[in-house]
């Protein structure tokens, strides 16, 4: 079993969960994020992570609310 913490800190940015031991983040992403402004931070964001060697996996909040089985099933396909 592998522990995710919320609201880590990592250079200039905060991740919405972190797997420290397998080196994996998740970012839970809403409607905000598909204007141009933010899709760029995000992109900056993600840059930053996987240049330190982690791993960045994006879900939309939709798809948490209507399909959390998948979401958890893609996390447990990277994670095992």
């Amino acid at each position: 079993q592998f522990k995710f913490k919320r609201q880590v800190p990592m250079g200039d940015y905060v991740v919405d969960f972190c797997c420290q031991e397998k080196r994996l983040v998740i970012e839970m992403d809403g409607g905000q994020h598909m204007e141009l402004e933010n899709s760029k931070k995000d992109k900056s964001k993600q840059e930053f992570l996987q240049d330190n060697g982690y791993r960045v996996l994006r879900f939309q909040n939709i798809d948490v609310d209507k399909n959390i089985e998948g979401v958890l099933e893609e996390i447990r396909k990277v994670i095992n």
